[in-house]
């Protein structure tokens, strides 16, 4: 594989050691925005093959409730960055088949409280499953080295976004 670099005009092949490497922000973001591509489809065929109704945006949804427990509309909403009323369109059809429940919160009755359901918890581990296999199948390719690399990547990465770092086991997002 060879990339294209606009500092130095010609080929350089993909394997070269990355302190030789001084990739602009422009040739980096191109490379993030690749594997966002690849990490979206593995969600989706992982999604694909376990619950075909479900959308993307769903499994967001349900993903978000996985990891934040029980949470306010507009704690949902917040993390989906949406509106409630677009979260609240989300709960409808997620609720309907059963995976999320909703409930008027006992402190405060203008609030509704929304909580995955069972069958909710176990479709988004199954997809999350499905998924971290397809992701270890292709990390597993890599050679040692280049998996070191990987990691202290992404680690700059997420550190640079403000997120958290997941346990891989434990994944639900």
């Amino acid at each position: 594989m060879v990339r294209q670099t606009k500092d130095e005009g010609g080929p350089v092949p993909a394997d070269r050691p990355a302190e030789d490497l001084h990739e602009t922000v422009d040739e980096v973001t191109a490379a993030v925005m690749t594997a966002s591509r690849l990490f979206v489809a593995l969600s989706a065929r992982a999604l694909a093959d376990i619950e075909p109704a479900l959308t993307l945006p769903q499994l967001r949804t349900l993903v978000v409730l996985h990891g934040e427990g029980p949470v306010k509309l507009a704690a949902l909403a917040a993390a989906l960055d949406v509106n409630p009323s677009t979260a609240m369109r989300m709960v409808d059809r997620l609720e309907a088949p059963g995976l999320v429940d909703r409930q008027v919160n006992p402190g405060n009755r203008r609030e509704v409280i929304l909580r995955l359901r069972p069958a909710g918890r176990r479709l988004v581990e199954k997809v999350m499953a499905h998924r971290h296999q397809e992701i270890q199948a292709i990390v597993g390719r890599l050679p040692a080295d280049r998996r070191a690399e990987l990691v202290r990547g992404l680690r700059a990465l997420t550190e640079a976004a403000g997120e958290q770092a997941v346990d891989s086991l434990t994944e639900s997002s």
